[in-house]
């Protein structure tokens, strides 16, 4: 009867994953996100915000100054202020992150404006125009991955009480039945989430996800100094064409990762 001990964890995740993704479609379906504005103009913050989220505002907002040196982005990964007057309030947001020192690591500068009012106010005028997915719509795409990974971990724990020495009397095949109803029921749940809220996008809604198509057709042919950085907002960092700038972003995440690793061995 060993093999209960990992039945029940198995309902446990799956239970759970599933009840939080339920929670998550509830409260979606009770936000109003207003009706879809057509005839919205998109701004290159508004691109940036729904093609990657906020950290994307803060990097364009980043390269953006850089370019026209009121900002320094060093290879090492530092940013140094150059010219304390932001021109909006993104670029203010950018320059309050850095500190009165006017010097920083870029990594800290680029998740305190990506959590800054600006962006907020942002995001939310997105979602009052029908560009942008509510919050409770992003948390169901967070609550599918967690699905999945429920899925994956009933599968793993079933197998392992497959593979455990068992009494004669105690048949895998019904062990595997056992094990089969949690995930029954996680792949239901994604089925159903797939059917009646699918696609659930990460930031921009359908209409959003048009406009930035738009915005990319529009730009193709023209080199000028808008339709870099609106390759910028679209495609993020990578698409950065400044040897010192690829390399100053390349450092950020880098030291990002580092520091995800170290809180990951704290965990631990």
């Amino acid at each position: 009867m060993f093999w209960v001990l990992l039945l029940l964890p198995a309902w446990a995740v799956a239970g759970l994953a599933c009840l939080r993704l339920c929670l998550a479609a509830v409260r979606a379906a009770a936000v109003d996100p207003g009706a879809v504005d057509r005839e919205h103009a998109l701004t290159l913050y508004e691109a940036a915000f729904l093609a990657g989220g906020p950290r994307r505002v803060a990097d364009l907002t980043m390269v953006s100054m850089a370019r026209q040196r009121r900002l320094l982005l060093a290879h090492t990964g530092w940013a140094t202020v150059v010219d304390p007057r932001g021109r909006d309030e993104m670029e203010r947001s950018v320059i309050g992150a850095i500190g009165p020192g006017g010097q920083s690591r870029i990594a800290p500068v680029r998740a305190a404006a990506a959590t800054a009012e600006a962006v907020r106010s942002l995001a939310d005028r997105l979602v009052g125009a029908g560009l942008a997915v509510p919050d409770g719509t992003r948390s169901i795409a967070a609550g599918v991955r967690r699905v999945r990974t429920a899925a994956v971990t009933v599968c793993a724990l079933g197998a392992a009480a497959l593979a455990l020495p068992l009494p004669a009397d105690e048949p895998r095949l019904l062990i595997a039945l056992w094990f089969a109803l949690p995930l029954t029921l996680t792949l239901g749940c994604l089925a159903i989430t797939r059917m009646e809220v699918h696609p659930y996008a990460r930031w921009a809604s359908p209409a959003g996800q048009r406009l930035i198509g738009a915005l990319v057709r529009h730009a193709d042919g023209t080199c000028d100094d808008r339709t870099y950085l609106t390759s910028v907002a679209v495609r993020g960092v990578h698409a950065v064409g400044e040897p010192d700038l690829r390399a100053a972003f390349a450092h950020r995440e880098e030291h990002t990762w580092e520091h995800a690793e170290e809180r990951r061995r704290r965990r631990i």
